[in-house]
């Protein structure tokens, strides 16, 4: 279903879950003028009240992401199996032609040395990814020539006012001007919340279906992330390498191992073919507008 606004262009009419979140927000305040957009919250809303009449594609953000504290593996599939299925089969009866469901690299497995592509095997092994794997398997079991499912994987993402492990870099750099993070020498896959819902805008204007990777152009070393946040920051940071350091961490912190010197690249050159994708922030524009935020 296609609308005319007041000024007679053409332009869909998205239903977005998961709208007041880190993705959602940016997608929002960045594409309002081009699509009509509806929100809905499973917190907030009831499901069968939900009209999906007239909506063009539903984008899918809503879900419980990775805790590292955990969570309940019926609490995951609650989140991001049922209710995602739910919403899915809603959308097929009202007649929605495409339904963009956010994926993560996690159902392939955890950090790796190999390259991720988009036919690289799924072995997911926490209960998040396990969720995520099982959604893309049920949706595909709904896909037909008038639904079309179009699954997007995306590694970390980051910008301007992200959470978690990459704020905590942030805050770390910011204050403290010795490190001993020098010369690491992982590869690290990211992609900054621009690039990520650059694809997302191309997937719905080419009506594509299938399974997309998001990453940025080139992957980071934990030592070159650090180097480009202290540069944004306008800090001076001296990055060492202390000896024994990196064993000891691995020995006595392995969650934070994993995530300092782990390695996870992605190899999305299938979905910027298929797409002719070209993203439009590198990774040095994307760490400035982490820091100093984004002119949208």
């Amino acid at each position: 279903m296609i609308h005319c606004d007041k000024n007679n262009s053409i332009y869909k009419k998205i239903l977005i879950t998961g709208s007041n979140g880190f993705i959602g927000s940016y997608f929002i305040n960045k594409y309002k003028n081009k699509y009509n957009i509806k929100t809905f919250s499973f917190l907030k809303n009831d499901i069968n009240t939900l009209d999906c009449n007239r909506v063009d594609v539903v984008f899918h953000l809503s879900s419980l992401v990775h805790q590292m504290s955990g969570a309940s593996t019926s609490e995951y599939e609650r989140i991001n199996v049922t209710q995602t299925l739910e919403l899915a089969r809603k959308a097929k009866e009202n007649g929605v032609k495409q339904f963009v469901f956010m994926s993560t690299v996690k159902v392939y497995g955890e950090e790796t040395t190999n390259k991720y592509n988009e036919n690289s095997t799924c072995s997911p092994e926490d209960g998040y990814g396990k969720s995520k794997f099982t959604a893309e398997l049920e949706l595909g079991k709904l896909e037909d020539e008038n639904f079309k499912v179009s699954i997007i994987r995306t590694p970390i993402v980051y910008g301007y006012g992200v959470k978690a492990n990459i704020k905590s870099l942030v805050n770390l750099t910011n204050k403290v001007p010795l490190l001993p993070f020098g010369k690491i020498e992982n590869k690290r896959s990211m992609v900054y919340i621009g690039n990520l819902c650059h694809l997302v805008d191309v997937v719905i204007k080419q009506e594509k279906s299938g399974i997309f990777l998001a990453s940025d152009d080139e992957p980071l070393s934990t030592t070159r992330l650090i180097e480009l946040i202290a540069k944004n920051l306008d800090k001076k940071v001296c990055l060492i390498k202390i000896p024994f350091f990196e064993s000891l961490l691995k020995l006595f912190k392995p969650s934070f191992h994993k995530r300092l010197y782990g390695s996870l690249e992605i190899d999305n050159i299938i979905t910027k073919e298929k797409l002719n994708l070209k993203n439009p922030y590198s990774v040095e524009e994307g760490i400035k507008y982490m820091i100093k935020g984004e002119d949208i």
